[in-house]
């Protein structure tokens, strides 16, 4: 892991971020922003028009020209998976990241069907390996509420309408989409379900209300934190800046942490979703180090989950772009 440490990019130049109106505090869309929604909901469109099977192929053939002519994030794939497996052929880690695009598109189209999903019909698609498991699992939710342990793997969004399908009130930690647009379209094809979302900004004290609901609050755990939010913790053998919100919650309120993925089954539309034994916070005393020791369990269960399902997982995040003090850039 050394090598890989000790290898930098090229200075990249900070680019120049674009300037919202705001209203009371919220972003206002602009031109760029309205024609970036009009576009995608008209793609939707035409992918719901067409059968789930046909529309999952159109899918595949978009994420293959994504992939081909999508540069950027495809570097960004193929650095992580050079960090992530520096055993693997370059062949195999091409293999992976195109696997990983597949999954977005696909999911892209399961997305755009939501709406048209009967209740029956969406719990076909997604199916607990062990529904008894889970049943025991979600138990605590009467008493404490429960932390679920997550990220941007397999269709994400598809596992926590499961949740809500499922008559559990589910509250989501949601990093706010550029386009304002697009943010509250997806926010409200999450409340279909029952979701609600809590901007990450506002998370803090909606978090801990969620919980005194007694309902189940995902918390993506997997993308990177900048420095001051988060904490470094081993994630494939490289120090990650992680998100220590997760470890801070269950520590407060001795909630359980129960992790839960949804695993796509082939080229299909059906999805299992794997629910890992409970977790419960460890405590030393020590307050900060507790806050380290814990996230460093959970990033060691998530990172299981993706040796065993790396085409499942998002890969063109720059999951490593905050380092510790003195320590190189890796893009």
């Amino acid at each position: 892991m050394a090598a890989i440490a000790e290898r930098t990019l090229a200075p990249v130049p900070a680019r120049r971020r674009r300037m919202r109106a705001t209203v009371g505090g919220e972003s206002q869309p602009g031109g760029r922003d309205w024609l970036e929604y009009l576009a995608l909901r008209a793609a939707f469109g035409a992918l719901a028009a067409l059968p789930l099977g046909a529309a999952l192929r159109v899918g595949e053939l978009a994420a293959l020209v994504a992939y081909l002519l999508d540069r950027r994030h495809r570097r960004v794939g193929m650095r992580n998976l050079e960090i992530a497996f520096p055993e693997k052929p370059i062949r195999e880690r091409r293999r992976i990241l195109r696997a990983s695009f597949l999954n977005l598109g696909r999911m892209a189209v399961e997305l755009a069907h939501l709406p048209r999903l009967s209740a029956e019909r969406l719990r076909d698609m997604v199916r607990f390996a062990d529904e008894e498991w889970w049943r025991e699992a979600t138990s605590w939710e009467r008493s404490t509420g429960v932390l679920v342990l997550s990220g941007h793997f397999g269709n994400w969004e598809l596992l926590v309408f499961a949740h809500g399908m499922r008559g559990h009130p589910v509250h989501m930690v949601h990093r706010t989409i550029a386009n304002p647009l697009l943010d509250r379209w997806l926010n409200a094809l999450r409340a279909r379900a029952g979701t609600r979302t809590i901007r990450k900004r506002h998370a803090a004290r909606a978090v801990l209300a969620a919980l005194h609901e007694r309902g189940l609050l995902v918390l993506p755990f997997d993308q990177n934190s900048t420095r001051g939010l988060g904490v470094f913790v081993d994630f494939f053998g490289v120090p990650a800046s992680t998100n220590a919100g997760l470890a801070r919650i269950a520590l407060r309120t001795d909630a359980p942490i129960v992790p839960a993925f949804i695993v796509r089954e082939g080229r299909s539309a059906r999805h299992r979703v794997h629910v890992l034994p409970i977790m419960q916070v460890e405590r030393t005393g020590d307050p900060r180090a507790d806050v380290v020791r814990n996230t460093q369990r959970f990033s060691a269960v998530f990172e299981d989950m993706v040796r065993r399902h790396p085409e499942q997982w998002l890969w063109m995040h720059k999951r490593w772009k905050t380092r510790p003090p003195g320590a190189p850039r890796l893009y």
